[in-house]
């Protein structure tokens, strides 16, 4: 998905510690620079390796003006959500100008604030200055201390959260998670190597690693069979509750439609995810997709009438391979490399609630469930489960990829918000018009409506990653992000536009009410 835009916070996620001491959001990032020097540059001096751990082995930690943004009035809201999007790209760029001039940074404890900073709070104003004049001109109201938010700040490896930590995984329930502390790591890796995470010294810059250099680290990964059960038992049904189940079968985007879009944050923005995203059902979205383009376009779903949009950043193992976007934007460009996935099967099934009736969920209804910016953010809006076949029910993790034993395949769960407003389709944050229920009771609160509850299951056969005696783990694989978030497993998110013909939307919601199982 594209930047960060926050969710209503379920009670479960209340009490999530957050993964970062800095304050960023959508529109801003965290990012960290690989300091050891590159093939072409040359950095054998220990001086020099002293002012880079000294000055500049950094992150650049920037508001995120989107969250502010919670009333966008209609007419501005696609010039506004430009402006966003311009927000991700410059960190994007500042991202790569950070990684790219190791040297300098060395030699001039002052470049990253001079060259990179500074430069990056001049842009960021002019481009909320524009967001102010898309916002009034059409009668809006503009917060004046949103400029304040320009300003971006930098932070040594010490004062983030790459030296390593702890991770244990969060509880589960019903696709909400209260999670831990989400702490990454150093990494030399290479040739899909990332190295454990010692924490940073005085003689030597911190180095995030992996295939790219923007991780995943051997802190990142996790043995399942040693983790203790941590999925909460279910709601308890109430005479009310709508039991039944619609199953749609779209395939597993064996036909390689992806691009770099997301229309639903940034649309009529190419490349506004920054990452890549599989798509299944609808096969016409991109970022110039509009309702009625989606109404015309094919499916792949068996169920013709299904012209939903299900998308999903793609899962890539990082073996030192290349994958046909390695020169694109979106992949190799920014970060996102190695050997692109398929999953062996993606289940996308709708279910009702333990506590009452489902309304059918509106045409053109958006949902986007999780947090690709969780480094940067913290888990409060983090909706991930990574897990393994025949461990589903019993651990589902957040912070961390499974590592599955020996007959069982990697699991990403995905459980969308199933409460609805009964008004909006979208809303400027993308998150506010729909919450979770409430995870004891299933209860949706606020005069939120209860609607059938997007599940999905996508099935990964990947070979075990292996943790070696030098710390290091040799294939590792990581979901598709934003160069700036490390490939951590916490930033797995998922996307979704109900769009549905033959009163389809009615029928899923009937056939859950009454108890079925449909398809």
């Amino acid at each position: 998905m594209g930047r960060n835009i926050r969710k209503r916070r379920s009670p479960l996620t209340v009490k999530v510690i957050a993964a970062s001491a800095a304050v960023a959001l959508g529109g801003g990032g965290l990012l960290y620079a690989q300091m050891n020097a590159s093939a072409h540059e040359s950095n054998n001096s220990a001086q020099n390796y002293t002012k880079a751990a000294a000055a500049s082995v950094a992150t650049i930690s920037c508001p995120d003006v989107g969250q502010k943004l919670t009333n966008v009035p209609a007419n501005a809201k696609m010039g506004v959500a430009a402006e966003l999007a311009k927000l991700d790209k410059q960190i994007t760029e500042a991202y790569a100008r950070l990684a790219s001039t190791r040297q300098a940074q060395a030699n001039d404890a002052n470049f990253v604030q001079n060259a990179i900073v500074g430069p990056l709070k001049e842009k960021r104003a002019a481009t909320i200055d524009r967001i102010r004049i898309d916002i009034t001109r059409v009668g809006g109201q503009f917060d004046s201390s949103l400029a304040q938010l320009a300003a971006c700040t930098t932070q040594t490896a010490n004062q983030t959260t790459a030296g390593g930590g702890n991770n244990n995984g969060g509880q589960n329930n019903n696709g909400q998670n209260n999670g831990g502390q989400n702490n990454g790591g150093n990494n030399n890796g290479n040739n899909g190597q990332a190295t454990a995470a010692p924490s940073a010294s005085a003689s030597a810059p911190a180095n995030i690693g992996g295939q790219a250099g923007n991780g995943p680290v051997a802190a990142d990964f996790v043995d399942i069979t040693k983790v203790a059960p941590n999925v909460l038992a279910k709601p308890q049904k109430q005479r009310t509750a709508s039991t039944g189940t619609f199953t749609t079968r779209c395939g597993v985007n064996a036909n390689k439609n992806h691009n770099t879009d997301n229309v639903i944050v940034a649309p009529g923005v190419t490349n506004g995810a920054h990452h890549l995203h599989d798509y299944v059902g609808n096969q016409k979205v991109n970022a110039f997709a509009t309702n009625d383009s989606m109404l015309a376009a094919p499916s792949s779903c068996q169920n013709q009438s299904d012209l939903s949009s299900y998308y999903w950043p793609v899962v890539r193992v990082q073996d030192g391979s290349q994958d046909f976007d390695q020169n694109a934007d979106g992949g190799g460009k920014e970060g996102n490399v190695g050997k692109i996935l398929v999953p062996q099967s993606a289940q996308i099934k709708y279910v009702g609630s333990p506590a009452a009736k489902v309304v059918a969920m509106p045409q053109f209804l958006r949902i986007i469930t999780g947090d690709a910016k969780t480094t940067t953010n913290g888990l409060a809006n983090a909706n991930a489960h990574w897990s393994c076949t025949g461990f589903e029910n019993k651990v589902q993790l957040t912070e961390q990829y499974p590592i599955c034993p020996q007959g069982s395949n990697v699991v990403r769960i995905f459980a969308f918000q199933s409460c609805w407003d009964g008004v909006n389709i979208d809303s400027a944050n993308h998150r506010s018009h729909v919450a979770f229920a409430d995870p004891a009771s299933g209860v949706c609160g606020n005069g939120f409506k209860a609607i059938p509850q997007l599940t999905m299951s996508l099935v990964y056969k990947i070979t075990p990653p292996t943790l070696q005696a030098d710390g290091t783990v040799k294939n590792a694989y990581a979901v598709d992000g934003f160069p700036e978030q490390l490939h951590k497993p916490s930033t797995d998110h998922d996307d979704f536009i109900s769009v549905t013909k033959n009163n389809l939307a009615a029928k899923i919601a009937n056939c859950i009410n009454t108890g079925r199982k449909c398809q």
